[in-house]
């Protein structure tokens, strides 16, 4: 393969969660807009259908395509307006970023049981029904790549009980989904982030203090960003990982290797 050649020009990708407040670039959008530096036809998907759009502008004014799509990744009708909405735009599906998630800090004592379905709901739920569509779509054109996004909690957890809980089970869901469609031509992996700074961390208002700790909690002395994750997604849905599937790309600056406190 020569320098450059990552095989997405012309693919249609998928990116749900892609939208982000202002111009922050989080992990969705980061992809996003990666996908369409690529070459890709990217389908940003956003229960805030401003957020998708601005996704999608910011795609455009590179010069890439974008369509920006509303919908809830947790009801399947949704999912499957989705991969239709991208097959009416773009004649099909090669690529879905499943980037949804939400957190909890609490034990299984403290835990309330509907939040902890909650959680379930929309870290796992999400990605099993945008894949339930994706796949038949992706096989139709004779394979394609899906990335999961987990966290660095599913493998070492820290009082995040539920959260990590639910990562586990995306780990696990990544892992059985590349068994059960390889023979579709479908790679599946998953990508474990670490302390990354977003705009989800801004708006939870993180202290400076804080956000200082988590930089210095990498051996590496530097602070994650989106783009990291976003690299990350694009490599595992790229040409250059064709021999890679069923894997977790831990992206955290060296935390969970250090085993540095949070």
């Amino acid at each position: 393969m020569r320098e450059g050649e990552d095989g997405l020009e012309g693919k249609v990708a998928i990116v749900a969660g892609g939208g982000a407040r202002g111009d922050g670039i989080g992990n969705g959008r980061a992809a996003a807009i990666l996908f369409g530096r690529a070459g890709a036809k990217v389908v940003v998907v956003d229960r805030d259908l401003a957020l998708a759009r601005r996704t999608e502008e910011m795609i455009r004014a590179e010069g890439g395509e974008a369509t920006a799509v509303s919908g809830d990744v947790t009801a399947e009708a949704d999912c499957r307006a989705i991969v239709e909405a991208a097959k009416e735009a773009y004649g099909g599906v090669d690529v879905l970023d499943n980037n949804v998630g939400i957190g909890s800090d609490k034990s299984v004592v403290d835990e309330d049981p509907a939040f902890w379905d909650e959680i379930m709901r929309v870290n796992v739920r999400s990605m099993f029904l945008m894949s339930k569509y994706a796949v038949p779509a992706m096989a139709a054109r004779g394979g394609g790549a899906i990335v999961n996004v987990s966290s660095i909690s599913a493998l070492r957890p820290r009082g995040l009980t539920a959260y990590s809980t639910s990562k586990g089970a995306v780990i696990a869901l990544s892992r059985a989904m590349a068994v059960d469609h390889a023979k579709d031509g479908i790679r599946v992996n998953c990508v474990a982030p670490g302390p990354v700074y977003t705009p989800m961390v801004i708006r939870d208002g993180m202290p400076p203090e804080r956000r200082e700790q988590r930089r210095n909690a990498s051996p590496l002395g530097i602070e994650g960003t989106g783009w990291d994750i976003g690299n990350a997604v694009v490599f595992l849905c790229s040409a250059r990982a064709r021999y890679i599937t069923g894997q977790t790309l831990v992206v955290d600056g060296g935390v969970t290797a250090s085993a540095a406190p949070r």
